[in-house]
């Protein structure tokens, strides 16, 4: 086992090699975002606002964009490591591979108002509206951007689109050309990635990967193991060709993997996972704009021995044409079918009755952009999501942009979104078998959530820039239960009402060449009442207190010569007194060497300042993660 003593002598002596070392410039092909100053990456064209590109600094909302470079400085173990570096995010972690991720609160073990995309694959579960993170991965160093959307999202992604939208984007297969290859060993983690690819016909190339991650477990508060070791592997392959009438993209991935689980959970005895999925997308230049057909498959398994087998298969079939200019307006539609089949295996501990579901999800939305004026531009938007718990749901939004000068843009916007019932809210039934201490309302209805938002986003010359927005959210008929009057059995019904307001903030500045520096984090309060009828105060209790009230994040990147970086991440969330899990602060540290063009080297240290700590879960079962050291080598050929 890798030891921090050893770790710690690292970074000296990578230090003494590099002074000892002739100094070569990196070799970069073409620019990359490390070479891009601060007023150029206000100028990334981002997807995710309107769905076609536009220029970062001109969408009217409030998004953060992690990059490729902010990704591979910062070094972190996993995807949700990753979204870590959103300031508009909250991730908490209960255990190795549990995460809870959240924007705008009402944050919970069972997550379900964020959608989360990965190269335009929709990865929430129909089981209960979230994702299983535990599940997800992709090989880091292949991320071209994260573009994390604060909001509401739903007129153009749906109805899961309420409190905000991850779209994860991944390189094409012409820029991971050649082979690559990278090993992460830690005192507690150890991650293995590889990939290659190369051209053909012309016009085509392709790429394959493979990845292999392994995590030991960690230990609760109180110093009893957590049963939390998890191991997950990966296949998948990329190939992106030009067609004589557009463009072809065929994206497909395989995994597999275990978790290990503490007793009296779920899954006393682990969690076995495996999925797969196909995805094939054509888009074409028309009349204008853009359009793009898409289709994908996927099928997940996911067995928590002894209480539950649960099988998920999903077709998505989507077509879209956007940024299509009629006289002064540019309009973009799509039209969404998707279809779902559950299958449950269950136990005497937990059961879907139906076992098996049949679903179905139908969607339609318009989108009308327009100028009033030099300086103020109008979104309207509606989509029309039809599930089959609920009927037809209408998710309207207007937005307003208003740019007084080229250098800051203003925004305001009111939406509506709906977070449609899930299985668990309608099927779900504990224990399995008669009598049942909670099960599913058959009249459960869609959540509500009306949202209304202002921001700002400027740049100080070249060297600076700011974001800052403000928003409140009014929630109806958020999931609660109904208790019998014993209050030892209930039935889960739309029992809460909510609000949550607050801001969110980030920024950059560069006061040298070589160094930059990042700030950014987010204030919130919310508020929960039970509706008429209703009597599980203990939910309302949950939900008010089941966040921190503010989160914030600051990094430094720091070239020291032309070989070797500097960077520290040091963040900082408060209390969540609902499940007494205290304020942290976490420190993070990387030393990064350029040893050739083609080799790089890296060493880091998490939670420096902490020493250990919990983020997430109740006291008896949480993990607390401490001090940990990893090395890491890239090789390029």
């Amino acid at each position: 086992m890798l030891r921090v003593r050893n770790l710690v002598a690292a970074p000296v002596a990578i230090a003494v090699l590099v002074c000892a070392a002739p100094v070569q410039a990196r070799t970069y092909s073409g620019n990359t975002l490390a070479e891009l100053s601060l007023e150029q990456l206000g100028n990334i064209e981002i997807t995710s606002v309107s769905r076609r590109a536009q220029r970062l600094s001109d969408a009217p909302t409030s998004v953060f964009v992690i990059t490729a470079d902010d990704i591979r400085r910062a070094g972190p173990a996993s995807l949700p490591e990753v979204l870590r570096l959103a300031p508009n995010l909250q991730v908490a972690r209960s255990a190795n591979r549990s995460y809870s991720i959240s924007a705008r609160g009402f944050d919970s073990a069972l997550s379900n108002k964020l959608l989360v995309l990965i190269d335009g694959r929709s990865i929430y579960t129909p089981l209960y509206s979230g994702v299983f993170w535990d599940a997800q991965e992709v090989m880091l160093e292949d991320i071209e951007r994260i573009e994390v959307i604060s909001g509401s999202g739903a007129t153009l992604w749906g109805v899961n689109a309420v409190n905000g939208v991850i779209n994860i984007i991944t390189r094409s297969a012409a820029q991971r050309a050649g082979t690559l290859a990278t090993a992460v060993v830690g005192e507690r983690q150890r991650r293995l990635a590889g990939r290659s690819g190369g051209s053909f016909g012309g016009s085509g190339h392709y790429t394959v990967y493979g990845l292999h991650i392994e995590q030991d477990g960690n230990a609760t508060a109180a110093g009893a193991p957590a049963r939390d070791a998890a191991r997950h592997a990966q296949l998948g392959l990329r190939i992106d060709t030009a067609l004589a009438d557009g463009d072809f993209t065929l994206i497909g991935d395989v995994s597999r993997g275990r978790i290990d689980q503490p007793p009296g959970s779920v899954g006393a005895q682990g969690t076995e996972k495996s999925g797969a999925n196909l995805l094939a997308r054509w888009q074409r230049p028309l009349a204008g704009g853009s359009l793009m057909l898409q289709a994908y498959a996927e099928h997940t398994r996911r067995t928590s021995v002894p209480t539950l087998d649960d099988t998920q298969d999903i077709i998505d079939l989507q077509l879209q044409h956007a940024a299509m200019p009629i006289g002064d307006h540019l309009l973009s539609w799509g039209l969404e079918l998707r279809r779902g089949r559950n299958h449950s295996g269950n136990s005497r501990s937990v059961a879907f009755l139906p076992p098996l579901a049949n679903q179905t999800w139908n969607s339609v939305y318009l989108q009308d952009e327009f100028q009033l004026g030099a300086e103020l531009q109008v979104t309207l938007g509606l989509r029309a999501d039809r599930n089959d718990y609920t009927g037809t749901e209408a998710l309207p939004t207007v937005r307003l942009a208003w740019r007084p000068d080229a250098n800051q843009l203003w925004w305001a916007a009111a939406s509506r979104a709906v977070r449609a019932p899930a299985r668990l809210d309608r099927d779900l039934f504990l224990p399995g078998v008669p009598p049942f201490a909670l099960r599913g309302g058959p009249g459960f209805q869609s959540e509500v959530a009306n949202d209304l938002e202002l921001g700002w986003r400027g740049q100080f010359g070249v060297d600076a820039t700011l974001s800052v927005t403000a928003f409140r959210t009014e929630y109806s008929r958020l999931r609660g239960v109904l208790l019998d009057a014993s209050r030892t059995a209930g039935i889960i019904g739309n029992a809460i009402d909510g609000r949550s307001h607050g801001i969110e903030a980030w920024g950059s500045w560069q006061p040298l060449p070589s160094w930059r520096l990042h700030a950014g984090g987010a204030l919130l309060r919310q508020r929960a009442e039970l509706r008429p009828g209703f009597n599980d105060s203990r939910s309302v209790a949950t939900l008010e207190g089941g966040n921190p009230r503010h989160w914030w994040l600051l990094r430094s990147s720091h070239d020291l010569g032309e070989r070797l970086e500097l960077d520290l991440t040091w963040r900082g969330v408060a209390e969540r007194p609902a499940s007494g899990v205290p304020s942290y602060h976490a420190l993070a540290l990387r030393l990064g060497w350029q040893v050739t063009p083609a080799v790089e080297l890296s060493v880091g240290l998490r939670q420096l300042s902490s020493g250990g700590h919990a983020e997430f879960g109740a006291l008896a079962t949480r993990a607390e993660f401490e001090r940990d050291a990893y090395l890491k080598a890239e090789w390029r050929f």
